[in-house]
């Protein structure tokens, strides 16, 4: 069976997640990577929900063979530990600070033939919720106190 990677950073599970998991799961066996709290910390707010957390929901999901944590937004060491055939990603990293990660997984899939594989990227109600969410922790006081939460 095809082996599928796709990595994650979110603390709610919407319909976006749901159907690019499902989308993953036609292509092979899934692995989900789960980013550490501090990884996530550095380009979006401090997770909501603990990694540990986290990673129990996705173990939880129809279609998910085994979840591991990345501790990096650069995927090559991951890949390179699971050697999968297809990573799935939706299209929304082709820019922006992304862009240079996704070019490091394709040089790296590139090595075994492995293939990224995108999606169009799903904007829920959800999505958008989250997007005002991220501005409100990004406010001073909440940033603070997120910070005495990490040391």
């Amino acid at each position: 069976m095809k082996q599928v990677y796709i990595c994650f950073s979110t603390d709610i599970i919407h319909n976006g997640h749901l159907s690019i998991l499902k989308k993953a799961a036609a292509l092979g066996e899934v692995t989900v990577g789960i980013l550490t709290d501090e990884v996530v910390a550095t380009y979006k707010h401090y997770p909501l929900i603990p990694l540990e957390e986290r990673v129990q929901m996705f173990e939880s999901l129809k279609g998910v063979s085994r979840v591991v944590v990345q501790e990096s937004l650069d995927y090559s060491d991951v890949l390179r530990r699971l050697r999968p055939d297809y990573v799935v990603h939706g299209d929304d990293w082709r820019t922006g600070y992304q862009a240079s990660i996704r070019q490091r997984v394709v040089d790296v899939l590139a090595e075994w033939g492995g293939e990224l594989v995108e999606y169009p990227y799903t904007v829920t109600p959800t999505e958008e919720t989250l997007s005002t969410l991220d501005q409100l922790l990004s406010l001073p006081e909440s940033r603070r106190s997120r910070l005495r939460k990490l040391l």
